[in-house]
């Protein structure tokens, strides 16, 4: 029994699953670092959300052609409050990189 994939023009997504899927962009060194050297944006997303629907959502919300889309899950820190043991969330990062001449500047400079 095979499974037939569709092509990325018959895909069908929710637009109101897409407009949640990107909860937040990640701003840090790391961040800044790889989106120089690759051409390259990262996102905190959905725990399930996957790799098409993460394209498709940067599509649809920056209007900017995307050529790939990587996916990291960070398990979440171990952390102490006075005698209470916590943890951190568990958290999905996106590295969206872009077509060459596309540019998405979330950091807001030269506004």
């Amino acid at each position: 029994m095979s499974r037939i994939n569709p092509t990325p023009q018959q895909r069908q997504f929710d637009e109101g699953r897409l407009m949640n899927v990107l909860v937040a962009p990640i701003v840090s060194e790391k961040a800044t670092m790889v989106g120089e050297k690759s051409n390259a944006v990262t996102f905190k997303v959905l725990q399930d959300a996957t790799k098409p629907e993460i394209k498709a959502a940067v599509e649809l919300m920056f209007k900017v052609e995307v050529k790939g889309v990587s996916v990291a899950n960070i398990k979440g820190k171990t952390k102490r409050f006075g005698k209470s043991v916590g943890r951190r969330d568990n958290v999905r990062k996106a590295y969206v990189t872009l077509k060459a001449g596309q540019e998405l500047n979330l950091v807001g400079e030269g506004a």
